[in-house]
């Protein structure tokens, strides 16, 4: 029988050896009895022989290795019936472990879903991004499959801008607009993925001809097709055109974006002019076995500069960055890496108060059980001994607040962001390890505190010196609570003046009373532009005469939806342009006449775009924007100039200028890398970068709020003109700004959060501190009164050391803060990381809260009766 089986029958086995010991005393007991002596001489002179049984006993338990496991379930034991003595006091502790461990877990668990889980990839560790910051030309790409010795490579387009993979999705009911990715052949086995049914694309399928193949996402094919099976073979209208179904991916395969519905081949065909200037690509890479990153990245930076003489057009000689391939990984999570780890930076804190917050109370529970300890020792328990079982209970605390925490995290729906965290192992192991150490960490220091017992004090009612050394150790840890406190409240208060900040921008238009829905007929429906045009426009008139509705318009790509394009473009008469290796990017818009009226966008100077500028024979016209006119006409009259996109020969003449629209971002006007705006008319004129005429457009409504009616009536009528183009994206314009807020605003509602939390927890710790300190000083207080102290004069005195404690606090807290803070500048806007008025807000706040926390404790120090107080001990 091994050690482990031997656990679970140690009951038996102690009775064994007692009845083997019993069984040689009753045999020597015999044997002198059988030689003469009487049987109660015979009995105590085989106990003189035998020694003491119970030591004898001990022993031999002690060769089992059960000791440590029986003190420690002993401990476990004590520690639970200590704790179920004291209901209020374990549940205050639970309470606020749970908070603190609940919302780090739930960070954890978000950060470790992002962050820290494989990537669903085979040999995740050995895939490449080439495009952190760069894109390549299809034909650039390749080139790079047939000269990069290093690594495999593989491309990919999605939904973005102008050249966005999006397709309508036609014969199946009702039309859907569908969000698509066009991926090189070896694009799923260079991932190393397998399809859930079916097959991905082979070699040669994104060669023309032979590119009518999808491959479908779970979700699409759950949805749209009922999880059918048969559907693998069935072909389908997309844009259009008639494609295969050829596989279905896993549910967890969401590359290169969570929103990809539909996978088709990316046409690569040398001879097609789009190959070399068309839509630029991102691509990604597998090293091949034996070959490190750096040697990738060397001969990548190599051959960048020797693809820039195959191309058709001049590029700079700085178009790609050196030190461009990065780990996969580190693509993907670029833009959420540095905000995830401040979050839980934030946590943290809240974790370390409600330590310092558990402390405390730990260690005023502590003054009640010196003579507990004082017995313990004198009955040979050492310090070792007393801290064991001290800290037993405290990881016990802690087991049981990580418990409450993870079940605190799972209701925790209206928390932003944490609605969809998913617990792992992982995520459970984090959380245990958290409920040890923090019981650890807030165990200890009381433990040692009640461990170092004197014997001649303790036994006494009371210990004076080791009150006062314990009160000295709640200060300081209350002191720590506040400081913490400041830190966290100083970041969510500058996150929440960010966040006005952001929501009085202008943007340059009014979204107050407008709807806004997309409409998307397939490219090949508008390849015929004059058919195009006529349904747009008697789509507009028809919804221009809805009741409500007092004005309607057409846009290409509504700002702040992440798909304005851009283009390059050619500015008349700008030196810069002169010698220049590249033309400005600038945004570029293609609008309906009563565009600006509808959205109510400024007209600064000239006109605006009339009927007559839509026709096919009228002169090509464009608007600017102030900032653009600023940029490139600066102290001259922008109007009658000319600007063209680059690929062009033809100048579009400049009739107005209007104000500046946000049309990214509302944190800016313009991104680093775009250096205007241009508005054009929806004509034959308008094309955009893939060189064609505009298909997709937003239909721009003002009147009304009632976006669903508006949305039903409008779907009713794009079905009577052309039943295969979908309606998507019905919502108010105030929604689109919304939503683009979405992440600063949940952001800052955690900081909130989190504040609230440490704001609370520290207003507890110097609470419980001077209310110790109030207890501590009773005799005191009352020979005060008595000698003539008036109540003010009490309450003063007691707020005054509270309001110390809250002046320590919060002038390490600013000091902190200082530092602290200048993380957080990538995620404010229009406020500074060191802001005087937040922080001296702040400052004034967690003081006030702090004094007034003391209020309750000076208030009934000043009715203390002298006779009970002087009575005290």
């Amino acid at each position: 029988m091994n050690s482990f089986a031997r656990l679970f029958k140690r009951r038996q086995l102690y009775e064994d050896l007692s009845e083997e010991i019993r069984e040689h005393l009753e045999e020597k007991t015999n044997e002198l009895v059988d030689n003469g002596m009487s049987a109660e001489e015979a009995a105590l002179a085989a106990r003189r022989e035998f020694g003491n049984v119970t030591v004898i006993e001990e022993r031999g338990r002690e060769t089992w290795h059960w000791l440590s496991l029986e003190a420690l379930l002993a401990d476990v034991g004590y520690a639970v019936r200590s704790l179920r003595k004291s209901p209020g006091f374990t549940s205050v502790v639970l309470l606020t472990l749970a908070l603190g461990i609940g919302a780090n877990s739930a960070i954890f668990s978000l950060v470790n879903a992002v962050l820290l889980r494989s990537l669903p990839f085979a040999q995740p560790d050995r895939l490449l991004t080439l495009s952190q910051d760069n894109y390549y030309p299809q034909g650039g790409f390749v080139a790079m499959k047939s000269n990069l010795k290093t690594m495999d490579v593989a491309a990919y387009l999605e939904g973005w801008g102008d050249a966005r993979v999006d397709f309508n999705l036609t014969g199946e009911g009702e039309p859907e607009r569908l969000y698509g990715s066009a991926v090189s052949a070896e694009f799923f086995s260079l991932l190393g993925v397998t399809p859930e049914r079916g097959r991905v694309f082979a070699s040669g399928e994104d060669q023309p001809g032979k590119n009518m193949e999808v491959v479908l996402s779970h979700a699409l094919w759950e949805h749209k097709f009922k999880g059918d099976p048969n559907a693998i073979g069935r072909r389908i209208m997309l844009a259009g055109a008639s494609y295969e179904i050829v596989g279905v991916m896993p549910v967890q395969f969401q590359f290169p974006s969570s929103k990809t519905e539909v996978w088709v081949p990316l046409s690569l065909d040398p001879r097609a002019t789009s190959y070399w200037d068309g839509p630029w690509v991102p691509v990604i890479g597998r090293l091949r076995s034996g070959v490190s990153i750096e040697s990738a990245r060397a001969e990548l930076d190599v051959f960048q500069q020797r693809l820039l003489p195959m191309m058709p057009f001049k590029l700079p000689s700085n178009t790609w960055k050196t030190d461009s391939v990065f780990p996969l990984r580190q693509q993907i999570v670029r833009d959420v890496r540095s905000k995830l780890l401040i979050i839980l930076g934030a946590t943290a804190l809240v974790l370390l108060i409600a330590c310092a917050n558990v402390a405390n109370l730990l260690l005023a529970r502590a003054t009640t059980r010196q003579r507990e300890m004082a017995v313990r020792a004198s009955l040979g328990s050492g310090r070792w001994r007393i801290c064991r079982q001290l800290l037993t209970e405290s990881i016990l605390l802690g087991i049981a607040g990580s418990v409450a925490g993870l079940a605190a995290m799972l209701t925790a729906e209206d928390i932003p962001r944490l609605a969809s965290v998913s617990i792992d192992l992982r995520a459970l192991l984090f959380t245990a390890t958290i409920g040890v150490l923090t019981g650890v960490m807030f165990g200890l220091a009381p433990a040692l505190q009640l461990s170092k017992v004197d014997l001649s004090q303790s036994l006494k009612t009371r210990s004076k010196n080791v009150a006062a050394s314990g009160h000295r150790l709640r200060t300081s840890l209350a002191v720590s609570e506040i400081a913490l406190a400041v830190v966290l409240v100083i970041g969510a208060g500058l996150l929440i003046r960010s966040l006005w900040q952001l929501l009085h921008v202008n943007p340059g238009f009014s979204a107050e009373s407008v709807v806004t829905a997309r409409v998307t007929p397939d490219q090949s429906f508008c390849d015929d532009f004059s058919r195009c045009q006529s349904f747009y426009s008697t789509l507009v008139d028809r919804m221009r005469a809805s009741p409500g509705v007092h004005g309607a318009a057409l846009v290409n790509a509504l700002p702040l939806n992440g798909r304005v394009g851009f283009i390059a473009a050619n500015f008349e008469g700008h030196p810069e342009n002169n010698g220049q290796e590249v033309e400005p990017l600038v945004f570029d818009s293609v609008i309906t006449p009563g565009y600006l009226s509808v959205m109510q966008i400024s007209l600064l100077e000239g006109r605006g775009f009339s009927d007559s500028d839509a026709r096919a024979q009228a002169e090509p016209v464009a608007l600017i924007t102030a900032s653009t006119a600023r940029k490139y006409w600066p102290g001259q009259d922008p109007i009658g100039m000319h600007v063209k996109p680059a690929w062009e020969n033809q100048w579009r003449r400049i009739v107005g200028v209007v104000g500046d629209v946000r049309e990214d971002s509302l944190s800016s006007t313009l991104p680093s890398w775009i250096s205007g705006a241009i508005y054009e008319p929806y004509s034959a004129h308008a094309v955009l970068i893939n060189r064609r005429p505009a298909t997709e457009m937003t239909l721009v409504l003002r009147g009304t709020t009632d976006a669903k009616s508006l949305g039903e009536a409008l779907r009713e009528t794009v079905a009577n003109l052309n039943p295969e183009v979908p309606v998507t994206e019905v919502q108010t314009l105030r929604g689109v700004i919304n939503k683009s807020l979405s992440v600063p605003r949940s952001i800052m509602s955690l900081f909130a959060v989190f504040a609230a939390l440490a704001v609370g927890l520290g207003a507890v710790g110097v609470y419980g501190v001077i209310s110790y300190s109030v207890a501590m000083r009773t005799p005191e207080i009352g020979v005060r009164i008595a000698l003539g102290a008036q109540r003010r004069d009490v309450q003063r005195l007691v707020l005054g050391q509270g309001a110390r404690i809250a002046a320590i606090g919060v002038a390490l807290g600013v000091a902190g803060a200082l530092v602290t803070t200048r993380i957080m500048t990538a995620m404010l806007y229009g406020v500074t990381a060191t802001d005087p008025a937040t922080f001296g807000a702040v400052t004034i706040l967690l003081t006030f809260i702090a004094v007034a926390a003391c209020y309750i404790p000076a208030r009934r120090a000043a009715r203390l009766d002298p006779l009970v107080a002087l009575r005290y001990e």
